[in-house]
């Protein structure tokens, strides 16, 4: 559960989200290739992994829809 105090702010450039979703790319593909077990445990772990990766991935994806918004 995520409390206000907990959120950080930063201003990045266009080009400083860029890197960050092309490492979320990659750190996604790395969860989706790796050896696991098939327990149900693991599988949890890996669907709310991915999860988090996709939000926050659209959370910084979403800048480009204020910034147009903006002009």
């Amino acid at each position: 559960m995520k409390r206000m105090n907990d959120l950080i702010h930063v201003e990045l450039t266009p080009h400083e989200r860029d890197m960050l979703l092309r490492g979320l790319r990659f750190v996604r593909s790395a969860i989706m290739l790796e050896t696991r077990d098939p327990s149900a445990n693991d599988e949890l772990r890996r669907s709310g992994l991915l999860e988090e990766i996709q939000t926050l991935s659209q959370r910084l994806g979403a800048t480009d829809a204020l910034a147009a918004s903006e002009i």
